[in-house]
């Protein structure tokens, strides 16, 4: 399983480890991934996602999972968040025009 955030795409980043003596040395730094479930009102359903901690953040703040995945672009989310956008977005639309 790579060390990837599903809903933002963020991953892995390589720098340097810099030493008292300032000899650099190749080191990564990983995301602080936690595998959370969220709600869906929309659908109706509980969705376990592995994301960021900063991703959660913005979750909270923007109103929970439904409203992130209509306002957020698809470049970054995995395979399986894009099929669930897609999928929230075809109800919604299903509901506006009934």
């Amino acid at each position: 399983m790579s060390r990837r955030c599903e809903l933002t795409g963020t991953n892995r980043q390589i720098g340097h480890k810099v030493s008292h003596s300032n000899i650099k040395t190749k080191r990564t730094f990983q995301p602080n991934l936690v595998i959370v479930s969220l709600q869906s009102d929309a659908l109706g359903r509980t969705i376990r996602l592995r994301i960021t901690a900063a991703a959660l953040r913005s979750v909270d703040h923007v109103g929970g999972l439904d409203a992130f995945l209509i306002k957020a672009a698809e470049d970054g989310m995995s395979g399986r968040v894009v099929k669930i956008r897609r999928e929230l977005k075809k109800k919604l639309e299903a509901k506006e025009a009934a």
